[in-house]
């Protein structure tokens, strides 16, 4: 969502700041905002309404210094306009501040201390900013009126700090809490930022934040503190990943060049998690904790929870585990009656979702084991769950996702490999694991390389319309999930996916002339089914695109599908289904990869 970036200690700050957001403009956000301070008594802000582009048409020459901050904002409190945009500034202009997050409190905070004080935005983060000022004018200095505030702030928040002092314009003062954050390490100069990818251009070592910590980086030092205060050290840690990785090359967008990578990314998996022998590369202690369960919980939102869903039918059909899949947001208010043995599985691209890991958080004190299964090394939930398997997806910047959601899939279908064969399960120890990968990454290059019969279906189908259905059974349900959040995320198009057996229990009712159904076939026992629920909105004057498998395809059918092993269709059938998405977007002069009111990694509950 919101996106943070600070440096001191490099005199191409102003650069640094705006190529950074540049980096950030996947999170989703509405406007933006950088301060600079040149050290000899200048300091600059510069905010604005709408893109990137449009803060650096305002930046201009002068706009220099060693030392500032930026934010991307996405609007929680206030609409988005330049003066709800950050930095915000205390009421003596002394205090900058860009923060991540919500500020549960902010409104009493506001009557017991700001009575006299006239705000200039509609934002909590302004009240944050309007207290450290009112506390350091009581002889305070920055640090303690920092912590002060601090603890004023309810449990209920969540926040990413990041302050300059204007009276100490080589130092940045930083406090985490929920909120991801990271401290990066330069040569002569020290940076901050919410999402490694940001600042991958000045620095590959990276200091993670716990909860609690308030920080002070200097150009040369970084100190990190406790909650009561005590410093603590704490060792970079290495991203090894190549900054061009997150940039389009070629291609017109990121979401386009994030499905086209799916085929590479599902040799990666194999490449990393499977032997030359065909064995499974799986931690023997993960293994053997899932081994005692008697039921998984997965746990996700949005597009991974529809990949879990997919592992459900993965988990029980292969490795004869009870599998129920939930919504973070849903699980974390109103957890379910759970077994006497639960294990929980993760699923989230970033690591960061704040649902996700408001769960987590309730899971480790129930004291129950978890895994994470992320895109993103030493993310929040990957620190805090047991154990952690990894994508090895590459970075993901569009905002609706692909690559990660087969990754996701993929990597389940991995792991439930290796426990299905340590607990000696036939069904698992004949799944040929990488070799129906292997099909999988042929079949979905097969798709990619088909892009223009797509195209001319996505202008044929969807000009004009106004809403539209995906159907399906089993599995290909669970992917027409997926495939109507797609295409509603990126067109606006109103899209639900169905059971295809449900929709003459209601959903039918919605069908008129045109309509556009999609109709998903990979499963021999309920193509004839499928087919049949197809011809019912037919006969109802709706335009129907079949997508189907090589084997149980019909002649007339649009979409056909390379034949995979049945459990694993998903991965193929939904690649079509990307392809149409990003084409309606496109045909209707959209942002494909910033849709609106989205963002990428959702820090907020």
């Amino acid at each position: 969502m919101c996106g943070i970036v600070g440096v001191t200690g490099n005199e191409n700050a102003t650069d640094i700041l705006l190529d950074g957001l540049q980096q950030l403009e996947y999170r989703g956000y509405d406007s933006a905002g950088i301060y600079v301070n040149d050290q000899q008594g200048d300091g600059f802000l510069v905010k604005e309404k709408g893109r990137i582009a449009d803060l650096r048409a305002l930046v201009g020459p002068e706009v220099k210094g060693s030392t500032g901050i930026g934010h991307t904002r996405w609007a929680t409190h206030g609409v988005p306009s330049v003066k709800n945009a950050h930095p915000h500034v205390s009421v003596d202009g002394r205090f900058f501040l860009v923060h991540n997050g919500v500020i549960g409190n902010f409104s009493q905070l506001r009557d017991e201390y700001l009575g006299d004080v006239e705000l200039k935005s509609d934002t909590d983060t302004e009240i944050i900013v309007q207290l450290i000022g009112k506390f350091a004018a009581e002889e305070m200095d920055t640090l303690a009126a920092f912590r002060k505030v601090l603890g004023l702030v309810d449990e209920s928040s969540s926040y990413a700090f990041l302050l300059m002092d204007k009276e100490q314009p080589s130092k940045l003062f930083v406090a985490k809490n929920k909120s991801p954050l990271l401290l990066g390490v330069g040569d002569g100069f020290n940076v901050v930022c919410s999402d490694a990818t940001a600042m991958l251009e000045q620095t590959h070592d990276f200091i993670e934040l716990m909860d609690g910590e308030v920080v002070v980086v200097e150009p040369d030092k970084i100190l990190i503190m406790d909650p009561a205060g005590n410093a603590v050290e704490r060792e970079p840690f290495h991203i090894d990943m190549d900054p061009q990785a997150a940039k389009k090359g070629a291609y017109p967008y990121y979401m386009l060049k994030e499905i086209d990578e799916q085929p590479g990314v599902m040799r990666t998996l194999i490449q990393e998690y499977v032997n030359e022998d065909g064995s499974v590369k799986i931690d023997q202690e993960l293994l053997d904790a899932l081994s005692k369960a008697d039921r998984l919980y997965i746990v996700a939102a949005g597009t991974s929870y529809h990949a879990g869903l997919v592992g459900k039918e993965l988990f029980e059909k292969l490795a004869h585990i009870p599998t129920e899949v939930h919504v973070a947001s849903e699980f974390a208010y109103n957890p379910p009656l759970l077994s006497e043995k639960p294990f929980f599985i993760f699923l989230t691209q970033s690591g960061e979702t704040a649902d996700s890991r408001q769960v987590l958080t309730q899971v480790n004190e129930w004291g129950y084991p978890s895994l994470t299964i992320t895109n993103v090394a030493n993310s929040t939930l990957s620190r805090e769950a047991t154990y952690t398997l990894l994508l090895h997806a590459g970075p993901e910047i569009a905002v609706a996702s692909t690559k990660a959601y087969t990754a996701q899939i993929a990597l389940e279908a991995i792991l439930v490999k290796a426990y299905g064969e340590a607990k000696n399960i036939k069904a698992a120890k004949d799944f040929d694991v990488a070799g129906e990968l292997t099909k999988v990454a042929n079949g979905m290059q097969e798709l990619v390389d088909e892009k223009g019969d797509i195209e001319k279906i996505a202008q044929d189908m969807f000009a004009t319309t106004r809403n539209a259905f995906y159907i399906g059974r089993g599995v290909d349900y669970a992917l027409a999930q997926e495939a109507a959040l797609k295409l509603k995320e990126v067109s606006y198009v109103q899209t639900e996916g169905f059971a295809s057996g449900e929709l003459k229990h209601g959903t039918i009712a919605l069908i008129e002339e045109g309509t556009p159904v999609v109709a998903i076939i990979t499963d021999p026992k309920t193509a004839a089914h499928t087919r049949s629920n197809a011809q019912e909105v037919i006969a109802r004057g709706a335009n129907v695109l079949f997508i189907s498998s090589r084997d149980v395809a019909a002649e007339g059918d649009q979409i056909i599908l390379p034949e995979v092993e049945p459990l694993l269709s998903p991965l193929v059938s939904v690649v079509p289904t990307q392809l149409l998405a990003y084409y309606v977007s496109l045909q209707r002069g959209y942002d494909v990869d910033k849709p609106r009111n989205l963002a990428k990694s959702v820090t907020v509950e």
